[in-house]
């Protein structure tokens, strides 16, 4: 199986070389950054996941995430000491896909990494459709198998996050999601009380994308007290 390579970018070289060293023992190459212009520099379509530091200088983590987002939908994995609720939405409305604030442990990084990663892997790969499958509701044209999605005949460009979000409530139309729900299903992880300020935020970046009107969806409602539905 062809290795993933995982983009470190970080200004502390003690901490990249941790982070290569333990991601080595995963059977991921790695290659260094240590500024976000080199970061940006070094993306190409081999990248398979980003993880990124905030507090740089020059160039913060959040801009080159936005820099990033320009051109590829590669999952990036925010790393840093800041875990106010503000600087989740702001890290998340960049483009980013998970947060995990230092300290934090080896076992829980291995974690975040095999779920961003096993996600994008399965979404991303085109070839493996054998006839192009579309979910449609109103001008959105959303694929089944890979993030492709369009309103009004214009792409829109969505992490995987967002996607497997949108591409879950449109293939059970009808059903009240609770925030509990959406999180064990497209994180795959277990949910805990600050899981739910994730899918919020991600919500709230999808509807900005996909809404003629973020303040008033027409796509994604709210059912007070319960959860999320496209009906």
């Amino acid at each position: 199986m062809e290795k993933t390579t995982i983009l470190v970018v970080d200004d502390d070289h003690e901490i990249r070389d941790l982070l290569e060293t333990l991601l080595h023992s995963e059977g991921h190459e790695v290659i260094q950054a240590s500024d976000g212009k080199r970061a940006i520099d070094l993306m190409t379509d081999r990248i398979d996941l980003v993880i990124l530091d905030v507090m740089m200088p020059e160039m913060s983590g959040y801009k080159v995430c936005s820099a990033i987002r320009e051109n590829y939908n590669v999952p990036i994995l925010f790393l840093t000491a800041k875990g106010l609720d503000s600087d989740l939405t702001i890290g998340y409305s960049s483009g980013g896909d998970d947060y995990l604030t230092k300290p934090f442990s080896c076992a829980e990084l291995l974690a975040r990494v095999k779920g961003l990663l096993r996600r994008y892997h399965v979404y991303k790969g085109k070839e493996t459709t054998v006839q192009d499958r579309y979910y449609t509701y109103g001008g959105l044209h959303v694929h089944c198998d890979f993030n492709e999605v369009t309103k009004d005949g214009e792409e829109i460009n969505l992490t995987e996050l967002e996607y497997q979000l949108l591409r879950l409530m449109l293939q059970y139309r009808g059903k009240i999601f609770t925030t509990q729900n959406l999180y064990e299903s497209v994180w795959d992880e277990p949910f805990f009380a600050v899981s739910s300020n994730n899918v919020m935020v991600h919500i709230r970046k999808l509807r900005a994308k996909i809404e003629d009107d973020p303040q008033e969806p027409e796509i994604i409602k709210t059912i007070w007290g319960k959860g999320y539905r496209i009906e």
